[in-house]
């Protein structure tokens, strides 16, 4: 019986050597010019100031778009079990997807009719 994790352990014994030897020699070749801008924490190339623009409101397009996402992302989820085993189910398995269906589509409808695909 434990024969037969030798080739995942081994396989990940080899992905661990590979790792460390990347890292290693990365940090062995790799060029020590260190400056300012290195050394400082990434800022996105923007200096931070004290206080945001704007008053430090973000746009809650960038909520309902992430949201969106989810959405769609959990309907993919959900739908790839049930294509792959569509023959085996029968036809309450597929009235059941076609109700979810239609409900994420109405939820699709009502983001499309708010604007909410709409990039300014």
């Amino acid at each position: 019986m434990s024969y037969s994790y030798a080739p995942l352990l081994f396989f990940a014994g080899i992905g661990f050597v590979f790792a460390a030897f990347s890292v290693g020699m990365a940090a062995l070749t790799g060029p020590k010019r260190y400056n300012r801008a290195k050394v400082d924490a990434y800022e996105c190339g923007i200096q931070p100031s004290p206080h945001a623009d704007g008053g430090g409101r973000v746009p809650i397009k960038y909520y309902l778009t992430a949201m969106l996402f989810i959405v769609f992302d959990i309907e993919s989820v959900f739908l790839y079990p049930f294509a792959v085993s569509f023959d085996r189910m029968g036809l309450f398995a597929l009235v059941e997807m076609v109700l979810f269906v239609l409900t994420v589509f109405v939820a699709y409808a009502y983001v499309w009719r708010r604007g909410g695909l709409e990039w300014d």
